[in-house]
């Protein structure tokens, strides 16, 4: 009877420990999958959309060939007295990196951001996007005049 019972909790054990059985290999290996998946539904949540023209006051923006070297310094002046609080320029934090920018925003868009964002972050498609992807952190307005927005947008091309 003894062995019987050895036998059956023996078999037991051995049944529960069957089943998918795991290869070790030589070296180290470190599995990043579900972070790049969160970076790639990151990336298609929020297109790149050089169209659009976001929503308020600025309709057209023309940059120059050269960048207007007073302007830009006024901008980043600016920028770094206001926008540094949650921008950066090469990585992301609070809201995203500005390095860039001008190659997935059109300028009035950008210009438009800054000087509304209230109503962007309520109609416009892309920073409702942003807004859902930077955890509803939403920009505040800054009440910058157009200039003030346009030397900043001026800086941003410096980037």
């Amino acid at each position: 009877m003894k062995r019987l019972l050895l036998f059956l909790a023996l078999a037991a054990f051995v049944s529960s420990c069957g089943g998918k059985k795991e290869e070790k290999k030589d070296g180290f290996e470190v599995s990043r999958s579900k972070t790049e998946d969160k970076k790639k539904e990151a990336a298609e949540g929020v297109p790149v959309d050089l169209d659009n023209k976001g929503v308020g006051p600025i309709k057209e923006v023309t940059f120059s060939d050269t960048i207007d070297e007073e302007m830009a310094a006024r901008g980043e002046s600016t920028f770094n007295s206001i926008c540094v609080a949650c921008h950066m320029v090469d990585q992301r934090m609070i809201g995203p990196a500005m390095k860039g920018v001008y190659e997935r925003r059109s300028p009035e868009w950008v210009m438009n951001m800054i000087l509304n964002p209230d109503v962007m972050l309520r109609e416009d498609p892309i920073a409702k996007a942003l807004l859902k992807e930077y955890n509803n952190a939403i920009m505040l307005n800054q009440n910058l005049t157009e200039e003030q927005a346009r030397d900043v947008a001026e800086y941003l091309r410096t980037l």
